[in-house]
């Protein structure tokens, strides 16, 4: 019996809520639309249920990979060969009380941004046009205009790598330019809590709405693409650095560079994961020879490379 059938089985006899999907074409979870086929993807349906999904997995020494929105991740063209466990719309509640915001990690920026604005909580205003997931936000301690995950998080909840549920406070988490230390130490993020301050609903539903302005003006979100695709090198512009060595608009492939901001890779039109794997490479070996800046990529690769 393959690995596979074992864990549909699994699924079958001890999760009713949970959903899973056989050679799932990883086209349909990533924002870069690229990438080949999972051998089996998993929406657990519950906290409790993808405890019990992950202590099978270990006990079975099953490999998986867990995976958000999918905004910052590019997956090979061939392909997942390991569970993939997806948190998304089953693990979305978000609620609030008094200050504090707590979302669980399938929910999205975007929902959890409005949800503080109509309870007149700002702090999280810079979050409003993040793409992706609470869990992958955190993940990556992700930013933008002068604000940070870790500026406003309190603690999470997390799954452990023997599968034990843990709080995690915010000072336990090394929490750097787009790192974290579960980037390494294999715990899977159930929910956050961040502490906000009260506002006014009209003054936080206005800036919100300029920075959303913002992004727009500035960034090719009518593409597919994973956002900036390179960490800001100190001291440097990513965007400029490629610019000026002359890539804006340089294509392999479907992959193109954007021509309305160079920090941003774009998938132009049936872009391979091939294509935008070649074109990094291009243009970190072009910025080093230039400038002899080393580009650091700030997305995920997963799958078989």
């Amino acid at each position: 019996m393959s690995y596979r059938e074992k864990v549909i089985g699994f699924i079958q006899k001890n999760l009713n809520k949970t959903a899973f999907y056989i050679d799932e074409d990883m086209r349909k979870h990533t924002s870069f639309k690229t990438g080949g086929s999972a051998d089996l993807l998993i929406e657990p349906g519950s906290i409790a249920e993808l405890q019990v999904l992950l202590k099978y997995l270990l006990s079975e020494n099953i490999p998986y990979l867990v995976l958000g929105q999918g905004s910052n991740t590019i997956v090979s063209d061939r392909g997942i060969r390991e569970v993939v466990i997806k948190i998304s719309r089953n693990l979305s509640q978000c609620t609030v009380e008094g200050e504090m915001l707590k979302a669980e990690a399938g929910a999205l920026l975007s929902d959890i941004c409005l949800k503080a604005q109509e309870n007149g909580l700002a702090g999280m205003e810079f979050a409003c046009g993040i793409p992706g997931s609470v869990g992958g936000a955190v993940f990556m301690n992700a930013g933008a205009y002068g604000g940070e995950i870790k500026d406003i998080l309190e603690e999470i909840l997390v799954l452990n790598k023997e599968g034990e549920l843990k709080t995690r406070q915010k000072e336990e988490l090394e929490l750097g330019y787009r790192k974290s230390i579960m980037q390494s130490n294999g715990d899977i993020i159930l929910s956050a809590k961040f502490h906000l301050v009260k506002g006014n609903k009209e003054e936080i539903k206005n800036k919100m709405a300029e920075l959303k302005s913002r992004r727009e003006q500035a960034q090719p979100l009518e593409y597919p693409s994973a956002g900036s695709i390179f960490k800001r090198p100190e001291g440097y512009f990513t965007g400029k650095l490629i610019q000026d060595a002359g890539l804006k608009g340089f294509q392999i492939g479907g992959a193109q560079v954007s021509m309305k901001h160079a920090g941003f890779i774009i998938n132009a039109g049936d872009a391979s994961t091939a294509d935008i794997i070649n074109l990094i490479r291009h243009i970190q070996q072009t910025v080093k020879e230039k400038y002899g800046v080393e580009l650091e990529p700030e997305v995920r690769f997963v799958g078989e490379f």
